[in-house]
């Protein structure tokens, strides 16, 4: 059997991981001198590339001194935590990238947590140390005092430690030592990661971490063999979370060298693979051995603390842009998310609307637009947190929030922040004229307030949040300050029109665009919506005609992308969505009707 190591990549966002692994895998001498090799290759989904994030956990193979090593790269948002739960679960030990500036970050204490809590005893590498404003020493302690704070045990508090700049390619064992390769790493891989316990010997024992889809074999569970061996064409059986025992035949099976995927006759205790053949194969499940089934425990899955409603567009501008509008099209497609991605959960929710819910608007606003490039057209509605009752008692999230701020602007954020019922709970001077404020804030709190803050630091400000707890409800939180402008009429919206707008707030739209009414073209400088004409032209006269005037000047209309129409919209409105725009409405088209709600609401 030959020689196996497992690891994971852990990081806060933007730490290197996806970096690391892209030099890993050119310095092991895994592809061949004549591949084209390009930057970040593990992010293979679009919106990965254009963001520089990673969303969905992804497992490769290097071959390194007669030893293969598989690498899981994972995300470092806090909104797929789910994604790094699970696959420490499939691996012996972590490299645990931190910033050689930034340090220690929220993520990195929830992925720090998590991996402690499984035994693992993580390398840490502190990766760019090559940045003018390094302390490499410094960020080492920050990561000792947290590995005490979590509650490690010896062995884990004598965590090996390599310093790295993975942009330039290497990592060495002493600050000192010479700016050369990878190879240290790699060495330190194969001295300090524990070979993989089990045996091929006995029974069969693999649990399924993350899943796949493809239109000719179905579903895929991804993998690793905790014992026994797996043949293709074997007949296994399959028992899920709830104890349920199903038998299937091996249709296909699947192992990782680099980027490529290999069909294999055979895999052993410790390997990686992909299965295909069973169609209800679910995260967690387990495949056995038919005469001795000894499945492992399934596993927790974090619930998900926020929701929106997915609804068909029905706005006068619908069937316009998009090629799927009706709400079978809507719900086949949300179905077919819900196969792959078990963070999230749809339910149906009266006519033509389905509530999806996950683990944050980042999850959330990546689906949806994956799906409009995808040519579909729809609606959502503003976020909401998802409360649950305990003991009689109103329970919501609550997130733990990291500020890097300017110093002059932390009393502003820290005011802000209070009244949407954050508690301060630490507050750092950085040097450098930066504060670090950390605080407790209900989820709810948090909706809509990415845009605010950068307009409060100037947007020299960084936050950073991840999932806390559920506690006790805490009351009303403020939302936004601002009305809307909403337009009266259809067509198309004219330059002299929105000139004279321009002086009542913010207009998202230019001339030329298509308006309806009910629709939202602008950002009131004011507390109350307004009804406003973006359509009317300029008359003509006795005295001369509409064309003749002098110069009007515009200023840019403000470019809504998805995440700020989401953040920025209140209970009473829609974003909707096209392969081609993205417009702001509000629910209720007829202003007429919009006004005697308004009224019930008041007299309520």
């Amino acid at each position: 059997m030959r020689d196996i190591r497992n690891i994971a990549v852990i990081a806060h966002v933007d730490h290197g991981k996806t970096t690391l692994v892209d030099e890993l895998l050119k310095q092991s001498g895994t592809f061949g001198e004549r591949e084209e090799l390009e930057e970040r290759m593990m992010d293979s989904n679009d919106i990965e590339k254009e963001r520089g994030i990673t969303i969905l956990a992804k497992n490769t193979a290097i071959d390194y001194k007669q030893t293969r090593i598989n690498i899981i790269d994972t995300p470092g948002h806090a909104d797929f935590g789910g994604e790094v739960e699970r696959v420490l679960k499939m691996v012996d030990s972590v490299l645990l990238l931190v910033d050689a500036q930034e340090g220690v970050m929220p993520q990195t204490k929830f992925v720090v947590k998590k991996a402690l809590q499984l035994g693992h005893r993580p390398i840490v590498v502190v990766n760019k140390i090559d940045k003018d404003a390094a302390q490499p020493d410094k960020v080492v302690d920050e990561v000792f005092d947290l590995f005490d704070q979590m509650g490690a045990d010896e062995n884990q508090l004598e965590f090996p430690v390599i310093y790295a700049a993975a942009k330039n390619g290497y990592a060495k064992i002493n600050l000192e030592d010479e700016n050369k390769d990878m190879i240290p790493l790699l060495d330190m891989i194969l001295e300090e990661v524990p070979a993989p316990s089990g045996s091929d010997d006995n029974g069969l024992q693999l649990q399924v971490f993350t899943l796949g889809y493809d239109n000719f074999i179905g579903k895929i569970g991804i993998a690793r063999i905790f014992n026994g061996t797996i043949k293709l064409n074997e007949t296994v059986l399959l028992v899920k979370a709830d104890g349920e025992q199903l038998k299937g035949r091996v249709s296909k099976l699947i192992g990782f060298k680099g980027l490529e995927k290999l069909d294999i006759k055979e895999a052993g205790h410790g390997d990686i693979v992909a299965v295909a053949g069973f169609e209800t194969i679910d995260v967690g499940d387990s495949l056995c051995d038919i005469s001795n089934p000894m499945p492992l425990d399934p596993m927790h899955i974090e619930e998900p603390t926020l929701s929106v409603t997915f609804a068909v567009n029905n706005s006068p501008l619908s069937g316009t842009e998009g090629k799927y509008v009706t709400s079978n099209k809507l719900q086949e497609r949300l179905e077919a998310e819900m196969t792959t991605n078990i963070a999230m959960n749809c339910e149906p929710k009266g006519d033509s609307a389905f509530e999806v819910s996950g683990r944050g608007e980042l999850q959330i606003t990546i689906l949806a637009e994956n799906m409009r490039r995808e040519g579909y057209e729809f609606s959502i509605s503003r976020p909401e947190v998802i409360t649950k009752e305990v003991d009689g008692v109103r329970m919501e999230p609550f997130e733990h929030l990291v500020c890097d701020i300017p110093d002059e602007f932390s009393g502003q954020v820290i005011e802000t922040l209070g009244k949407r019922k954050a508690v301060m709970s630490n507050m750092i001077p950085m040097g450098n004229g930066q504060t670090r404020v950390e605080f407790e804030i209900p989820a709810r709190g948090l909706i809509g307030y990415r845009n605010e803050f950068l307009t409060d630091t100037k947007g020299e400000g960084v936050m950073n949040h991840s999932f806390l707890e559920f506690r006790a409800y805490s009351g009303m939180v403020v939302s936004r300050k601002n009305g809307a402008l909403v337009s009266m009429e259809q067509g198309e919206a004219v330059a002299y029109s929105i000139f004279n707008l321009q002086d009542r707030g913010a207009m998202f739209i230019g001339p030329q665009e298509k308006v309806y009414s009910g629709m939202i073209v602008g950002e009131h400088s004011r507390e109350n919506d307004l009804d406003v004409n973006p359509v009317k032209a300029k008359q003509q006269s006795n005295v001369r005609s509409s064309g003749a005037d002098e110069a009007i000047k515009l200023i840019p209309a403000k470019i809504m992308n998805l995440e700020l129409a989401l953040e920025w919209i209140e209970d009473d409105e829609l974003v909707e969505i096209t392969p081609k725009t993205i417009r702001i409405r509000k629910k209720e088209l007829n202003a007429s009707m919009r006004k005697r709600e308004a009224k019930k609401v008041k007299n309520a």
